[in-house]
């Protein structure tokens, strides 16, 4: 059974930074590309970042490129999104999810996460 839960989420000030992590298991977690979705109140479900299976090729939303950086350790299991320089624009839910592909279709993924709240004050 695969499970991927999410860490690190809070409450943080405009212009903080926090570290979101992503334990997965149940699967072959280096054969997996990687992917950071979030959702806020009264929106849809939207990209965030993807990474490849070997850590190789990255993938960001305009939104944050620039200032999250997704990356992965699979030794571990983990897949990591650090946030800097964090908007209110920025609160959401933030969901890890796992696929064939890193890519910014919510289709690509076949396991997600059951989310972290992440709430940025100005």
């Amino acid at each position: 059974q695969v499970q991927l839960v999410e860490s690190g989420g809070g409450l943080v000030q405009a212009g903080g930074s926090l570290r979101l992590s992503c334990a997965a298991s149940g699967l072959t977690f280096s054969t997996y590309a990687m992917g950071w979705f979030r959702q806020a109140p009264g929106k849809e479900r939207e990209f965030v970042a993807a990474i490849g299976w070997s850590g190789g090729s990255t993938y960001y939303a305009d939104s944050v490129k620039g200032r999250f950086t997704i990356s992965r350790d699979n030794a571990k299991n983990t897949v990591y999104l650090q946030m800097n320089s964090l908007k209110p624009e920025d609160t959401a839910v933030y969901y890890c999810a796992a696929g064939g592909r890193p890519t910014s279709s919510n289709d690509t993924y076949g396991a997600w996460g059951q989310g972290t709240q992440v709430t940025v004050s100005s």
